[in-house]
């Protein structure tokens, strides 16, 4: 490996999905500087074309794509897209997840876990199912799954996110068990407390906050970026050698 090289994304073709803001803005980002042709997917184009033409202001390939996610048909027109723009796939990030209740499971309604495992798990399944052929007839390609701490140590409140998180992780080596032969590396990564709009309820609330960064060796809240990087490498050449894998990215949090 020539290690200068080994991070590069150079005529790469990547997909994120929930990559208007956030985490999926990050990974975007991050992809687009390293060389990728980037195509980024949530549910609303103004958004998303805001940040499209920020990436492209820095001489990157990039388009935005509307599309719900925990829509099996809008996965398809989303994966279909790609390859007119851009004539293949290289990269999937699964990053679209939602969360419309907080409390115990309990009092979740059937509409919520069904909408949660749609976007969580579904959504992640169908993108990847789609992708595949595609990334096999390139010789090869990377899956990444945005999981979360919350699959392997539930929250409180956040039950079937939980349950669904864990899920993803279980596709995750299923996923690269099975296509490892044809050149596919399936990985995920479990973020800790990030600061973004999904984790706001958190951090915008100083005695909360602390009370949590007590529980964290680091004693911080991770950023945006620090998951990008992760997903650079697990993107590029560098991580050859990884799949199946779930990177913990917590601050020492869950130890």
């Amino acid at each position: 490996m020539v290690y200068k090289q080994a991070f590069n994304l150079n005529n790469k073709i990547a997909l994120i999905t929930g990559a208007s803001k956030g985490i999926g803005e990050a990974i975007a980002r991050i992809f687009a500087a390293y060389g990728a042709k980037v195509v980024i997917n949530s549910r609303k184009q103004e958004e998303l074309d805001k940040v499209a033409e920020s990436i492209r202001a820095e001489g990157s390939a990039c388009i935005g794509v509307a599309g719900n996610a925990g829509d099996p048909i809008a996965c398809k027109m989303l994966i279909d897209k790609v390859v007119e723009t851009f004539g293949g796939l290289d990269i999937l990030v699964n990053n679209a997840a939602t969360n419309p209740v907080y409390g115990p499971v309990l009092n979740v309604e059937e509409w919520a876990f069904d909408k949660i495992m749609a976007v969580n798990v579904k959504a992640p399944f169908v993108l990847s199912n789609l992708a595949h052929p595609i990334l096999q007839q390139r010789g090869g390609g990377s899956i990444i799954h945005i999981s979360s701490v919350a699959g392997d140590t539930p929250d409180p409140g956040l039950g079937i996110y939980s349950v669904s998180k864990a899920a993803l992780n279980m596709l995750t080596k299923v996923q690269a068990k099975e296509w490892g032969q044809d050149g596919i590396r399936v990985n995920a990564i479990a973020p800790g407390l990030i600061k973004t709009k999904f984790s706001e309820a958190l951090w915008s609330n100083e005695d909360v906050l602390q009370r949590w960064s007590k529980n964290i060796p680091i004693a911080r809240m991770g950023t945006v970026e620090e998951i990008a990087a992760l997903a650079l490498y697990l993107a590029s050449d560098a991580s050859g050698y990884c799949t199946g894998a779930v990177l913990t990215a917590d601050g020492g949090m869950t130890i």
